[in-house]
């Protein structure tokens, strides 16, 4: 995860140190400016200090990056003797302006802490300048006080989406997993419920909080809503892999079904889940299903290269010539379906139009094999039912079947990711 990093807010305050600074003096004819000098007025800056303190001409300097005088000027002003707690919150603006315009963050942290702690910083700046601290303890990677000053914000109730980010992101740096987990879950749910879409960094630092306090529930939450998103090859690939195959109970005779998700979510998928998904195909008898994921393959750049190169060309022949064997003879097993005793013929049968592209004609065989019964596992018959409408670009239709998939061993959590698939398309799928 790339370091979160806030724009330097304490650069406005360098602008406030020297445009917004409360009056320095009152004006004071020669013969009390001795007076003056020895007992200064409450909230006022003797004529001698002010020489050095003077915004007319602190600024030119600054302006022109003349950053050397005012240095100096800071500098005898900090050997004045006796100065009243005024006189140095001014000193300290002065500082503040100085170290956030240098880089100086030593500087502009020890005068920020000075200017929040002399009691004379107006209660409407309070809270810029105590963000302005935090975040340039955050930047210098002093998270245990960031937290301590983004929480004081919190409690005054002036916080802000960027405060709260800035929290969530000082827990997870400071190895705080699991007070980072625990905010940034409402953040996520506040933003989809206002039909806003999360943003990738606060999902990816959900799901790795999860990740590091072993929270597999949540992860798989931030994981779902990545993939949802964020579409990409790995985060699909990882979902698929945590979110079904690797949940107990799964059956290895999903794995068909599972790598036919798989196929449709991701762009390319690896060269055996290629040749795993082509062979299953054709062993259970749907060559023109396997021609397609075959050719993908080789369309991908991820078959036909390497040591492998001479057996995919041939998986690739034989799908090719038993695709083309298939189209010619399927319409001789319609009789033979129609009459079995049980309907696993026809939803077969419905199946191979569909991967022909034959929707008209798969999908109502298909539905007549799961109303007929006597299937050994009737919601994977659902399921390819769903993933027809699906290809066939009936959306509604799909996610209707879909919801209707209850059995466990993978099946269920097959059906969800295509529902998830299809609200959040992260590709062609009906092209597949």
């Amino acid at each position: 995860m790339s370091q979160f990093r806030f724009a330097r807010l304490a650069m406005m305050l360098a602008a406030l140190g020297l445009n917004a600074a409360p009056a320095l003096m009152h004006s004071a004819s020669a013969q009390d400016k001795k007076a003056e000098a020895a007992a200064p007025k409450p909230d006022t800056v003797r004529p001698d200090l002010y020489k050095l303190l003077d915004p007319a001409q602190i600024k030119p300097l600054m302006d022109a990056k003349n950053y050397g005088e005012v240095k100096n000027r800071i500098t005898q002003a900090e050997a004045f003797p006796d100065k009243t707690p005024y006189e140095t919150y001014v000193l300290n603006r002065m500082k503040l302006s100085l170290g956030t315009s240098t880089g100086d963050d030593q500087m502009a942290i020890g005068a920020l802490e000075a200017i929040l702690a002399s009691g004379k910083l107006p209660d409407a700046d309070k809270g810029n300048f105590t963000q302005a601290l935090a975040t340039m303890y955050y930047n210098a990677k002093n998270y245990p006080k960031a937290i301590e000053l983004y929480k004081q914000i919190q409690a005054s109730g002036k916080s802000t989406d960027q405060i709260n980010s800035a929290l969530i992101r000082s827990y997870y740096l400071s190895g705080d997993f699991a007070s980072a987990l625990k905010a940034q879950e409402p953040v996520l749910q506040a933003a989809e419920q206002a039909g806003k879409t999360p943003t990738q960094e606060d999902l990816r630092l959900y799901a790795s909080a999860a990740n590091k306090v072993k929270d597999d529930a949540a992860y798989l939450r931030g994981l779902e809503k990545l993939a949802a998103y964020y579409p990409t090859d790995d985060f699909w690939m990882d979902l698929i892999s945590r979110g079904i195959v690797r949940k107990p109970g799964f059956q290895d005779a999903n794995i068909p079904d599972v790598l036919r998700l798989e196929f449709a979510a991701v762009k390319a998928m690896s060269s055996d889940a290629y040749t795993e998904l082509a062979e299953l195909a054709l062993k259970d008898g749907f060559p023109t299903e396997a021609k397609k994921v075959v050719d993908a393959g080789f369309a991908a750049g991820v078959l036909g290269t390497g040591s492998g190169a001479a057996k995919d060309r041939q998986l690739r022949d034989r799908a090719t010539k038993e695709a083309a064997s298939d189209a010619k003879n399927i319409a001789a097993g319609e009789a033979g379906a129609s009459k079995a005793k049980t309907g696993a013929g026809l939803v077969n049968l419905g199946w191979a139009y569909v991967t022909m592209d034959q929707f008209d004609k798969g999908i109502p065989f298909i539905q007549q094999g799961i109303a007929k019964g006597g299937l050994k596992s009737p919601d994977e018959a659902k399921l390819r039912l769903g993933m027809a409408y699906a290809k066939a670009g009936q959306k509604d239709k799909a996610i209707q079947t879909f919801q209707e998939v209850k059995a466990g061993g993978g099946l269920s959590d097959t059906a969800k990711y295509w529902i998830l698939l299809l609200n959040h398309p992260a590709g062609a799928v009906a092209a597949k």
